[in-house]
């Protein structure tokens, strides 16, 4: 252990006041100085944060972008979630192996180059799309794949071959990224003009009561997925006795096919903002936390300067706009890979610097959440909407949407589509009027709501996106007529096997056996009877896990078996014997015979 590495983490703990609930921001800072959190530098960490070393190394194990093995100095992050695989991804990933001499999810000898695959980064909408080290690239061909490996492989810098930059704020010189925002189709709720404090000057018109008042008049309900009432998560907040109150504003999307608050925190962080201020003010808080996704680092400094301007301007701080006694500011918290944390319960866990592992619940964030006060978690976009109902009324924002479903809704569209990007529309669009508008008249399926959401059958198309029928955080993925659909459902799986936390049984081995299952069927392997058996296991996974990410991972089997059965009927046999193949030899000694370099020699009868 060196003096130097002593001093190193003695300042970066001491620059978050050795709190403990900072420790995401401490291990992250570890990890970027050092490519790694070594166990020396974990036993430093425990001793200027006054925790035990193992609850530091549970945090640094815990999440994707931390390691205690050292990294390469460049980290490179194949994204193959299934959109990326459909157009590419893994000829991408190919050519990285090949052209920097190491395999996926290795390091190279010298340490220069770390080549990794990662889930979903929200760039769905422009793929293939990797990361190197937090620098976005999409629309990734193999021939530029070329050129940013050659780029490591000289100096380890691809900022020389000049990549271009995206429309909006992302050619902001604190930005400075090639992602576009695609934002297809503006509505007057998002993506409509907004002044700064206006509709912060409105809500401090009224008492913090009045202003809840006005939130649930409008019926505004969240957007992130689950659809629960805001207003009435923001007066359960404020009726929950503590000495103190927390806003926490999910940007965690990391649900495959999401990207639509991407755009959003590059084109609207004001509003969003302003909705996380007038939330405090509604509930009494005067602290506000912005959970940032690690992928969308390339957008913190971005965010920091929008927030130190509404200081600037009084929108942020005390007494925010001449209001005695309101009091109110936001930081930002940067996660570091890990799904599970867009769950409120789980990205509280992680805002507190622990691991992010969901809270049992009853009692709910609104009683006990963040430091065990109470808390109203909301999304990105639920912010924007709450500011842009205290600027421009409840009524008008009641009699947009549906009967159900007021206002409007962000849809991230991706796929086998002509137009993928962001659309604002209201709530009621049916799923063929969306297919027409996207450029999609083909599509044999439409993913809504994600992995975790509903594979839709072209005989259901009438249906309508709105709480009451087809519910979404926001991901629209299309599959035309090339697309194996259950490939997709094992894709899905996958990513859900690789990204549950692990703490309750149904959820951690559940959704391994679910997707096992479903593999063996593709292959041809599988009988009538498993059909039975996948929708007991998927139904029993769904009742008995812990948290939402359980609750909703088996969705992929279950929406395919009930919408797409003959795609299961027609790979399912009856065996004469009552028995089938289980074990592949050719397949299990493939791996060997190219070690060796020949063919293995064996008989089957």
């Amino acid at each position: 252990m060196t003096e130097n590495l002593e001093n190193q983490i003695s300042k970066i703990c001491g620059t978050y006041g050795n709190d403990p609930a900072r420790m995401m921001d401490v291990v992250r800072d570890v990890q970027a100085a050092n490519g790694s959190v070594s166990r020396s530098s974990m036993k430093l960490i425990a001793e200027a944060l006054k925790v035990g070393q193992v609850d530091v190394e549970s945090v640094v194990t815990f999440y994707a972008h931390l390691s205690e093995e050292k990294k390469g100095k460049v980290v490179v992050r194949v994204c193959n979630d299934y959109i990326g695989k459909m157009f590419g991804s893994d000829k991408v990933a190919e050519t990285f192996e090949k052209e920097l001499g190491v395999s996926m999810g290795e390091t190279k000898e010298d340490g220069s180059v770390t080549l990794e695959y990662t889930p979903c980064i929200g760039m769905c909408d422009q793929p293939p799309a990797i990361l190197v080290n937090d620098k976005v690239v999409t629309w990734l061909s193999t021939d530029m794949a070329k050129k940013i490996a050659e780029a490591i492989k000289t100096d380890g810098n691809i900022d020389k071959l000049n990549l271009p930059v995206g429309d909006g704020n992302n050619a902001d010189p604190l930005v400075q990224s090639m992602v576009h925002n695609n934002i297809r189709e503006k509505g007057s709720v998002i993506f409509d003009d907004f002044e700064p404090g206006s509709g912060l000057k409105n809500a401090l018109a009224l008492t913090p009561v009045e202003v809840i008042k006005n939130i649930k008049a409008s019926r505004l309900r969240g957007r992130g997925g689950a659809g629960f009432p805001t207003g009435m998560k923001w007066e359960f907040t404020r009726g929950a006795e503590g000495d103190a109150k927390y806003i926490l504003c999910n940007a965690d999307e990391g649900e495959p096919g999401t990207f639509k608050d991407r755009a959003i925190l590059t084109e609207c962080p004001h509003l969003m903002f302003e909705g996380m201020t007038v939330a405090g003010y509604a509930i009494g808080s005067k602290v506000g936390i912005v959970y940032l996704r690690g992928e969308y680092q390339y957008l913190s400094a971005w965010l920091e300067d929008i927030l130190q301007k509404r200081r600037a301007s009084g929108l942020l701080g005390t007494s925010i706009m001449g209001k005695e006694g309101f009091d109110f500011d936001i930081r930002i918290q940067l996660g570091a890979g890990a799904y599970i944390c867009g769950e409120e319960t789980a990205l509280i866990s992680s805002c507190e610097g622990l691991r992010g592992d969901p809270k049992n619940r009853p009692p709910f964030p609104a009683q006990k959440g963040y430091l065990g006060k109470p808390t109203s978690v909301n999304n990105v976009e639920t912010f924007c909407a709450a500011a842009r109902i205290m600027e421009k009324g409840a009524p008008w924002f009641a009699k947009q949407g549906s009967a159900g479903s007021s206002g409007m809704k962000l849809l991230s569209v991706s796929g086998d589509c002509k137009k993928p990007g962001i659309y604002e529309l209201p709530f009621g669009i049916s799923v063929s009027e969306l297919l027409e508008k996207v450029g999609a008249a083909d599509a044999i399926a439409v993913q809504v709501g994600g992995a975790s959401g509903q594979m839709v059958a072209p005989a259901d198309y009438a249906k309508t996106i709105c709480y009451d029928d087809l519910g979404t955080g926001g991901s629209v993925m299309v599959y035309g007529p090339s697309r194996d659909l259950l490939k997709v459902a094992a894709s899905f799986m996958e990513f859900f096997e690789e990204e549950t936390c692990g703490y309750c049984t149904p959820c951690r081995v559940g959704n391994t056996l679910l997707k096992n299952k479903l593999e063996l069927i593709i292959e041809g392997k599988g009988q009538p009877e498993d059909l039975e058996y996948l929708e007991s296991l998927a139904t029993s996974v769904k009742t008995t896990s812990r948290c939402g990410l359980g609750q909703t991972s088996p969705n992929p089997i279950l929406s395919t078996l009930a919408n797409f059965r003959g795609l299961y009927d027609n790979l399912v046999k009856k065996s004469e014997d009552g028995l089938q193949p289980s074990f592949d030899i050719s397949k299990a000694v493939s791996l060997t015979e190219q070690i060796v370099g020949r063919k293995s020699v064996h008989h089957q009868e």
